[in-house]
C-alpha cells in the first residue's frame, strides 16, 4: 500500500511539473522571393510603367536593381515609385554619388547596412550591397550588379574583384545572393566560374513557360542571374504564380507569358516596351522558423 502511494506521489509530482507549462514549436514557413530586374525603358534608362506593372505582378520582396533611375531621382520620386510598384512599407537603397546607372536593392525587410563597393573597370556604377533583417536569426546580404558588355575578360575582372569583397566584408555563415545583369554571353564564362566559389551557379536555371533560360531581349543570352551562396539555396523552393508552377524560377518575358491574368497589371507589350533589353528573373527561397506557441495548463 505504501509504495502504491509513494508512485501515485511521483506522479503527481511530475504532472504538475510538466502540466505548468507545455510549450510545442511549430514551423512558421516564410517564402522570400528575389528578382534580378533591369528593366529601364524609354530613351533615359529609366523605370516606367512597363516596369511597374511587372514588379506589381510578381511581387518580389527583394529587388536586385540596375539602372535605378527614376525621373529626376529625387527621393519623393523614388519613394512614390517603390509605394506604387510594391506597396507601403518597402525599403531601398541606390549607390550613393552621382553615378549614370547606379546599381540598387529595394527590400520588405528592413536594411540594417547598406553602400557600394568600387567597381574600377566601369566609371557610372558600382557594386550595391545591403544588409538586410530578414526573419530568422541570420542576415540576408543583398548584391546588385551589372558587369560590363565589352568582353568576357573585363567581366571575369570585375567578378574577381567582387569575390574579394564579399570574403572580406561578408560573415561566411549569413545567406548571401548575388544577382543582376551579367551580360554574359554563356552560362560557362570564366566571370561565373570565378563567382562559383561562393555563390552557386550550376543548373538548373529560371525559365520561361517554352522552358527558355536566356533573358536578354531576343532571348538568345543568358544575361541576368540570382546567384544564392550555399546557405540559400539549400532553401530554394518551387515558385507558384496562380496555378502555374516554376521548379527552378522564372524569366519573366509578358510576350509569352500566359496565361496574363495570372500576371495582372501587365500588359503582352511590357516586355518590349522601347529599349527593354532584359528580362525579369525571378526564384523563390522557404525559410522554416520555429515559433513557439506556449499552452500553460492549471
Amino acid at each position: 500500500m505504501n509504495r502504491q502511494r509513494k508512485h501515485i506521489a511521483y506522479f503527481v509530482f511530475f504532472i504538475a511539473i510538466f502540466s505548468h507549462a507545455l510549450t510545442v514549436f511549430c514551423a512558421e514557413n516564410i517564402r522570400i522571393r528575389i528578382m534580378a530586374a533591369n528593366l529601364t525603358t524609354g530613351n533615359k534608362q529609366s523605370y516606367e510603367d512597363p516596369a511597374k506593372r511587372i514588379f506589381q505582378a510578381l511581387k518580389p520582396d527583394i529587388v536586385l536593381i540596375q539602372e535605378f533611375n527614376v525621373g529626376n531621382n529625387t527621393t519623393a520620386e523614388i519613394d512614390a515609385y517603390i509605394q506604387e510598384s510594391f506597396g507601403a512599407g518597402f525599403n531601398w537603397m541606390r549607390e550613393p554619388g552621382k553615378e549614370q546607372i547606379p546599381n540598387g536593392i529595394i527590400s520588405r525587410w528592413r536594411i540594417v547596412a547598406s553602400g557600394d563597393w568600387s567597381d574600377t573597370a566601369v566609371a557610372n556604377r558600382d557594386f550595391a550591397w545591403a544588409r538586410i533583417d530578414i526573419p530568422g536569426d541570420k542576415d540576408l546580404w543583398a548584391v546588385s550588379i551589372h558587369l560590363l558588355t565589352s568582353n568576357a575578360t573585363a567581366r571575369n575582372t570585375e567578378a574577381t574583384a567582387l569575390k574579394n569583397y564579399i570574403s572580406v566584408n561578408v560573415p561566411a555563415k549569413d545567406y548571401l545572393v548575388i544577382g543582376g545583369d551579367l551580360n554574359t554571353g554563356n552560362r560557362t564564362e570564366n566571370a561565373i566560374k570565378t563567382l562559383s566559389a561562393i555563390v552557386e551557379t550550376a543548373s538548373p536555371y529560371p525559365a520561361d513557360q517554352n522552358g527558355n533560360t536566356n533573358t536578354n531581349a531576343n532571348r538568345e543570352k543568358p544575361y541576368d542571374w540570382v546567384l544564392p551562396n550555399s546557405y540559400l539555396h539549400a532553401l530554394k523552393t518551387p515558385l507558384i504564380i496562380g496555378k502555374s508552377i516554376y521548379p527552378d524560377g522564372l524569366v519573366f518575358d509578358s510576350r509569352v507569358y500566359t496565361p496574363l491574368s495570372e500576371v495582372s497589371p501587365v500588359k503582352s507589350t511590357d516586355s518590349s516596351a522601347t529599349n527593354m533589353q532584359h528580362m525579369a528573373v525571378v526564384r523563390d527561397f522557404l525559410l522554416e522558423l520555429p515559433s513557439p506557441d506556449i499552452w500553460y495548463l492549471y
